[in-house]
């Protein structure tokens, strides 16, 4: 009777134990992962300030990117704007875009990006109609990177002079993720 109980006891233990220690090995996968999954993401963005005689503007752009490695990364963006110069017009737009960056060596980063935005303009000046529009763009750049910090230039290749928030196909762009 004695040994078995102890025989039960010792398998209900190891049992136990075994399901235990694999449960806690699970969580801690879990948690390596989620640990792992979130050391290859950095931050960034951008906002802007602007004022004048009878005009004003705001902007606010914040992204972020997920490092595969030290060559490739893809990343969002969310994008917002308002603007308005007053008796002439009142501008809001809003968007997104995905982003992919490669660096084929260290100092040189190659980059994608597809903007969607949305452009809503609302004339008080010669009875211009209002404009509500969806408006691509497909960005190819190059720049040099160091460290959390690229600058270069940038090209719209579906650029629409007559649709564009931007006033060149060409811009140059500074990027900055930590």
């Amino acid at each position: 009777m004695i040994k078995k109980s102890l025989f039960i006891f010792l398998f209900i233990s190891l049992i136990t134990t075994s399901w235990h220690s694999l449960h806690s090995q699970e969580e801690n996968d879990i948690y390596e992962n989620r640990s792992s999954f979130w050391s290859h993401v950095r931050y960034g963005g951008g906002f802007g300030l602007s004022f004048g005689n009878r005009f004003f503007g705001a902007s606010l752009s914040p992204s972020a990117i997920y490092e595969f490695n030290d060559q490739f990364a893809l990343g969002v963006a969310l994008t917002g704007s308002y603007a308005s110069e007053r008796d002439i017009y009142e501008s809001w737009v809003y968007g997104g875009s995905l982003i992919s960056l490669f660096n084929p060596i260290r100092e040189i980063q190659l980059s994608a990006e597809f903007e969607e935005l949305s452009v809503n303009r609302d004339w008080d000046f010669l009875n211009y109609p209002d404009q509500n529009y969806w408006y691509p763009a497909l960005f190819f750049g190059a720049g040099y990177h160091a460290d959390n910090f690229t600058f270069g230039i940038r090209y719209d290749v579906l650029y629409d002079k007559d649709k564009s928030i931007y006033n060149n196909a060409w811009m140059p762009f500074v990027r900055i993720y930590f």
